[in-house]
């Protein structure tokens, strides 16, 4: 498949650690959806107030350009993106212009609070609720989109994931 994969899921579930290793062990190229945010953005998390509509789509439109750039010279690139919305993920499918698929990241609040408390982010772990009340999981088909539960051996959901990747690029 050439393309976009867009790994999504709420703050702490492990898109970085999948996207990249999905992107080193393949060839393939990450981007980072964190390091894309504007600077006002990152500030307002930092300070503990979640984003808004009118905050995110300055933020998808550097990601959508970023995802534009690099598929000029790479046949498939992974975004690691929240795209906590229907109509987040409707936007940036539009407007990327290239067959677009989903791997979603999901687990519990619990699962997902512990992890954030180990690692420093911009994000504190308490706006975490705010993600989970905004988040509209994808309904998409099999075909389009992989759910990944997050409970299980990076490894084993990195093996799921090529798997359904390479069977997508040969279908």
């Amino acid at each position: 498949m050439s393309g976009v994969i867009i790994i999504m899921g709420v703050s702490g579930c492990g898109k970085s650690t999948l996207g990249e290793g999905l992107a080193r062990k393949n060839g393939r190229i990450y981007i980072e959806g964190d390091e894309l945010h504007p600077p006002a953005n990152i500030a307002k998390m930092s300070s503990g107030q979640p984003l808004n509509d009118e905050d995110r789509w300055p933020w998808f439109d550097r990601i959508i350009s970023e995802t534009k750039k690099c598929l000029a010279t790479h046949e498939t690139v992974l975004v690691g993106c929240s795209a906590l919305k229907e109509i987040y993920r409707e936007y940036l499918f539009q407007n990327i212009d290239q067959p677009c698929r989903i791997i979603y990241l999901h687990g519990s609040f619990e699962t997902i609070f512990e992890r954030m408390q180990l690692r420093e982010h911009f994000m504190p772990p308490e706006l975490l609720k705010s993600q989970f009340s905004t988040l509209e999981e994808p309904k998409f088909a099999e075909d389009q989109c992989l759910r990944l539960p997050i409970n299980q051996p990076v490894e084993d959901m990195m093996k799921r994931a090529e798997k359904w990747m390479n069977y997508r690029e040969s279908s």
